[in-house]
């Protein structure tokens, strides 16, 4: 007998996955548009997988975490399963402090648990070539490394919450 890991892959099974990324102009799509953005290709890399999963970009140019923090709860609708919290550089650039930069992303992480939310924060180091020419926004290639480095996360989360409904795990 077969064992099901991703719930999305199981015969029967056929709600998609919910995912909202939560960014700045990086996760909007600067210069490469939202068919060429992280979010987009993080989709497709799931589908490639067999997982039945619609990602949305909300992405919004020039914000902060604190414009973010403002507008996670309108973003992130009910019924999303997993957010991406991408918070990017705008904070630095701006001038705020790195406390208050890390006070944000932590009250948008505890708001979308509370919710019942899993919650990815990639605030990872990006090798300085996936860089556009004002050094600031990623290049097609740049949204494709993220994608990457996002999908092992989001298919382990996925194994955990399909782990968490079977009849086995009850």
């Amino acid at each position: 007998m077969a064992v099901c890991i991703l719930a999305t892959m199981c015969a029967g099974f056929t709600k998609p996955i919910h995912i909202v990324a939560v960014g700045a102009s990086n996760t909007q799509g600067w210069y490469v548009g939202k068919q060429g953005a992280y979010p987009a290709k993080l989709e497709a890399l799931l589908r490639q997988k067999g997982v039945n999963a619609n990602v949305v970009n909300a992405g919004v140019p020039f914000d902060t975490t604190a414009g973010m923090l403002k507008r996670i709860d309108s973003d992130v609708p009910k019924g999303t399963d997993i957010a991406i919290l991408q918070p990017g550089g705008n904070d630095k650039r701006f001038l705020v402090t790195k406390e208050q930069r890390a006070a944000n992303i932590a009250a948008m992480e505890r708001r979308l648990r509370d919710r019942g939310i899993k919650v990815i924060v990639y605030d990872d180091e990006i090798p300085a070539r996936y860089y556009a020419f004002d050094f600031i926004h990623l290049t097609g290639d740049g949204h494709a490394f993220i994608a990457s480095q996002l999908l092992p996360r989001v298919l382990a989360m996925i194994d955990r919450r399909a782990i968490a409904a079977s009849p086995r795990a009850r």
